[in-house]
Order: C-alpha cells, then sequence, then structure tokens
C-alpha cells in the first residue's frame, strides 16, 4: 500500500480517532499525523513522582516543567528540543545515560493509543506497580507508529541528581580500550554513562596485527580486523549525592580515568552533518570492540555497556530485533488492514 501523501494535524483526540476511521473504511493508508498540538501536560502529581502527557510535547518542555519540581525523566536522546514525546515512545530513543538510568519503556507505566480501526485503547496507569501479566505498555515502545498512534502517555519519574561530573581517558587502540572498559566493568565503579568514541574516523588499524583466520561475530558477521593504532577514548559520567560522585571520581582516578570530560562528542556527532549514511548496531558488551574493528574507518560513538554502536558510513548492519514472523503476526493483529507504517524491521 503506497503513502497516502496527506498530512494531518488534529486538534483534539477525535480527530486523530476519525482519519483513522475513515482510512480503515476506505482500505487506504492512514495520512501522516503530526500531533504537536497536542502537547499538553495532563498531569503531574509530584509528591508521587508520576507524570501524564499528551504525545504532542517535546522533551525539552517537559524536561524544562519537571526542573521545577528537581524531577526529570532520565532519558537523553538527540534532539530532544525537537523530539516529542510520541517521537521519543515510537522510536525507543535513548543517549548515554541509558547505561545508567536504563531505556525509556522502564519509565513508562501508562499509555493511550488510537488503533488502526480508530478505537482507542489505554493500557497500564497511573502507579508505578500496576502490572499484572504482559506490560502491553512496552508493545507500542519502539514500534515506529505500527501498531497504533500513540496519544497520552503517564511516566514514572526521578529526582534530579545533587551532581554530575564527566572523566575520561585516552587510548592508543581498541584493544587497550577493551581491556580498561573491562576493568571498569569489573570494580566498584557504578557509571551513568560508560562511552567509547572516536570522532576522527582516521584509519586505525595495523595491517600486521590482523589474525590468522577470521573471527565470528554473530549474526553472519565476521571480524577479520585487528588492534587500532590511533587514539579513542573512555568516557565516564557519575551521578548521584557530590559525596556518592566525589568517592566514584578517586575510585576512577585509581585507574587513570581523571581528566576532565563533558559529552560533546555526543553532541558534536549527532549534529555535525555526516558525509555518509547513520547506522546502528548492536552487540554483545563482551564483542564491542571486535565489532568496531569491522566497521572500518568510520567516526563512531558506542555505548559500551550496553553494545549500542552508532557509527557514520561503512557497512550496514544486518536487521535486529524479534524474527519477522513474530512481528509479522503482531502487526497483523493491530493492524489487519496495514493501513499504519509498515514494520520497523
Amino acid at each position: 500500500m503506497r503513502d497516502s501523501g496527506v498530512r494531518i494535524q488534529p486538534a483534539n483526540l477525535q480527530d486523530v480517532c476519525d482519519a483513522l476511521v475513515a482510512a480503515s473504511a476506505q482500505n487506504a493508508r492512514a495520512p501522516e499525523i503530526d500531533l504537536s498540538r497536542l502537547n499538553r501536560i495532563v498531569e503531574h502529581t509530584a509528591e508521587d513522582m508520576t507524570a501524564t502527557v499528551e504525545a504532542g510535547l517535546t522533551l525539552a518542555a517537559f524536561q524544562a516543567h519537571l526542573d521545577k519540581h528537581r524531577q526529570w525523566l532520565p532519558i537523553d536522546p538527540p534532539d530532544a528540543a525537537r523530539l516529542t514525546i510520541g517521537e521519543l515512545l515510537s522510536t525507543n530513543a535513548s543517549g548515554p545515560r541509558r547505561f545508567g538510568y536504563g531505556a525509556i519503556r522502564e519509565y513508562l507505566i501508562g499509555v493511550k493509543v488510537a488503533l488502526a480501526d480508530g478505537h482507542m485503547i489505554k493500557a497500564g496507569g497511573k502507579v508505578v506497580k500496576n502490572v499484572a501479566g504482559y506490560d502491553l505498555c512496552k508493545l507500542f515502545v519502539g514500534s515506529r507508529g505500527s501498531l497504533g498512534v500513540i496519544i497520552e502517555a503517564t511516566f514514572k519519574l526521578r529526582p534530579q541528581p545533587e551532581a554530575e561530573m564527566f572523566v575520561q581517558a585516552e587510548c592508543e587502540s581498541l584493544e587497550n580500550a577493551g581491556a580498561l572498559l573491562e576493568i571498569v566493568l569489573e570494580s566498584e565503579l557504578t557509571p551513568v554513562v560508560l562511552d567509547l568514541h572516536n570522532l576522527s574516523g582516521r584509519s586505525l588499524l595495523h595491517p600486521h596485527s590482523l589474525p590468522s583466520a577470521p573471527t565470528a561475530l554473530g549474526r553472519g558477521e565476521v571480524w577479520e580486523g585487528g588492534a587500532r593504532s590511533a587514539t579513542c577514548f573512555i568516557v565516564l559520567g557519575f551521578a548521584g549525592t557530590h559525596e556518592e560522585v566525589d568517592w566514584q571520581l578517586a575510585r576512577a582516578r585509581d585507574l587513570n580515568l581523571g581528566e576532565p570530560s563533558s559529552l560533546d562528542y555526543e553532541t558534536r556527532f549527532w549534529t555535525e552533518e555526516p558525509v555518509a549514511p547513520r547506522h546502528r548496531l548492536s552487540v554483545l558488551p563482551s564483542r564491542l570492540t571486535q565489532a568496531i574493528s569491522v566497521l572500518g574507518d568510520v567516526p563512531f560513538v558506542a555505548r559500551a555497556g550496553n553494545g549500542m554502536i552508532y557509527y557514520h558510513g561503512g557497512p550496514e548492519p544486518l536487521g535486529e530485533g524479534l524474527p519477522v514472523e513474530l512481528m509479522q503476526r503482531v502487526k497483523d493483529a493491530y493492524d489487519p488492514k496495514h493501513i499504519l507504517p509498515e514494520l520497523p524491521i
């Protein structure tokens, strides 16, 4: 089914449902739905640390409101000023703090969704412990609008940390970086950020260090690279009370991770216009440096604690996620006429 080429900007919930009912009745592709007018903070119960918002609200506006109460939603995706709550949920976007705080699905406790036939469903609620059986809220996270249109979401919140500090270490090779990452993960440190990055994209391979035989990397990938020879950086972020952060910084200095840092590399990676397509690859954290070697001479930012690698150029990653057949069955159940966007396969 071809895209409708129609874009609407509904003023209320009923407008969304009416548009979906009309598309379903005509067996036509649903219009592109711009929810920017549905941007209210429906409810914020500061004492319970929960909030309900409409999907067109930007994450930045939501965080600005929560900041007045020293609370926040600990999700830090790129372009938070533009990204709406609906887009955040449908793409499952995240940032460097995901290592310490988790993904958006861990904070979603309630959702209101317009299904393909125009019917409205609610899942979850407004209290943190409200799940019995399968948590239907999670089904829509990362679905990119293929199962329904998220209209409203309820989140549990966290208090803002008293302090947050970043440190880094410069590593001469991926082999050295991998060894240091292993030390960090086995230490008493509890960073909220654990990233590895190299934004230069310079040639970093030692030809003489290539292994005698290719090394399997999972999902059909093969590692034929060796140790890299130029600079990459490990960045750690610590958050908590001033005393907790000071203690973490002292332990980090013991591991030669004492150079002050920031998240400027993250901003640069996402805001500078790439000269090649941007990709994402998910691997086991233990295979992170191997996977980066496969990519060649590309700028990258890697979530070293989670195994997520973002890079410009290089080989396209293989498909990830649930088996296609299972995803298709879910799609058929929620959108039998396939009027919504296709599955994010």
